[in-house]
C-alpha cells in the first residue's frame, strides 16, 4: 500500500511534511559511463528510486553554498574538517550559520528563500519524474541539504516524498544558532532503510541516484546506487572505487534507460 501524506515521527529528528516513493529499471545503455567498466546488472523493475537533490533534481551544487555565495562566505575550511570527521552535522551547520552571521547578525527566512531565488531544475527533472509516477513508481527525494529549498524542488517536480535537514526559527521567522539534523550527510541510509519499512519494499527493488561521494551512503544492501554527473574529483574516485554505474550527463533523460521507461 503506498505511503501517503506525512513520514512518520521515528523516521528521523522531526520528519518533515512530505509528498512520498517508487521505481522501475532495465540494463545497459551507450549514455551511461561505468567507470570501473563493470556493467550495470539486469535486476526487477524497481519499486522504489530515492534521489538526492543538489547536482541531481536540482542544477546546483549545494543548496549549503547557495547560501554561502549569498552572504559571500566559505565553508570549504569546515568542509574539510568535516569530511575529515572533525566536525558533526550538527556542528558544522551550526558553524555554517555563525559564518553567515559574521556577514548579517538578524537573518530572516525570507533572507534565505531570496537566497535561492535563481536556482533551477535539472534539465528533464520534470518530466522523469512525471513518467515514473505515470508507470506505477514512487519518486522520493533524500537530501542532507536545506529543507526550504528542498521542499520548493519536490513541489516542482512533484515528488511523492521528501526529507531534508534545516533550520530552526524563531516565531518571527528570525534564523537561531542551530540547525536540524534529519538525513546525516555520510548516513542516508538511515533514511533510506526507514522509507523501505514504510513502504514495506525490499531492498532490491530501491535505486539511489547521486552525484557525490557522500551520496553512497544511500546504499543498503541489495540496493542499486546509480551516479549521476558527478563533478568533484572526490565523487569521480569514489564512484569508481565502488564500482557503480556513472551516468555523466546534465540532462536526467539520459537515466531513462536505466529506469524502464525506454
Amino acid at each position: 500500500m503506498p505511503h501517503k501524506g506525512v513520514w512518520p515521527q521515528d523516521f528521523g529528528p522531526g520528519a518533515l511534511p512530505s509528498v512520498t516513493f517508487f521505481l522501475f529499471f532495465t540494463s545497459t545503455t551507450p549514455i551511461a559511463i561505468a567507470l570501473s567498466g563493470i556493467p550495470v546488472r539486469q535486476m526487477e523493475k524497481p519499486l522504489c528510486v530515492a534521489f538526492d537533490c543538489d547536482g541531481v533534481l536540482a542544477d546546483s551544487i549545494s543548496s549549503w553554498r547557495t547560501i554561502h555565495d549569498h552572504f559571500g562566505t566559505s565553508s570549504k575550511d569546515l568542509l574539510q574538517r568535516f569530511m575529515a570527521g572533525e566536525l558533526t552535522d550538527s556542528e558544522f551547520m551550526a558553524a555554517d550559520i555563525a559564518l553567515w552571521k559574521q556577514k548579517s547578525p538578524k537573518i530572516h527566512r525570507d533572507d534565505l528563500f531570496r537566497a535561492y531565488s535563481g536556482c533551477k531544475l535539472m534539465k528533464g527533472a520534470k518530466e522523469l519524474v512525471a513518467d515514473l509516477k505515470a508507470a506505477g513508481v514512487h519518486v522520493a527525494i533524500v537530501s542532507a541539504g536545506v529543507d526550504l529549498y528542498v521542499q520548493s524542488i519536490a513541489a516542482m517536480v512533484k515528488a511523492d516524498d521528501w526529507i531534508a535537514n534545516g533550520f530552526v526559527f524563531d516565531d518571527d521567522g528570525w534564523l537561531t544558532d542551530e540547525g536540524i539534523v534529519r538525513v546525516p550527510s555520510m548516513e542516508k541510509y538511515t533514511s533510506i532503510k526507514r522509507l523501505l519499512e514504510i513502504l514495506d519494499c525490499p531492498p532490491n527493488r530501491l535505486i539511489a541516484i547521486g552525484d557525490s561521494s557522500m551520496d553512497l551512503s544511500m546504499r543498503v544492501e541489495d540496493s542499486t546506487f546509480i551516479g549521476f554527473n558527478p563533478q568533484r574529483e572526490t565523487a569521480i574516485k569514489a564512484f569508481e572505487e565502488a564500482g557503480i554505474t556513472v551516468v555523466n550527463s546534465k540532462d536526467l533523460n539520459d537515466l531513462r534507460p536505466y529506469l524502464g521507461l525506454e
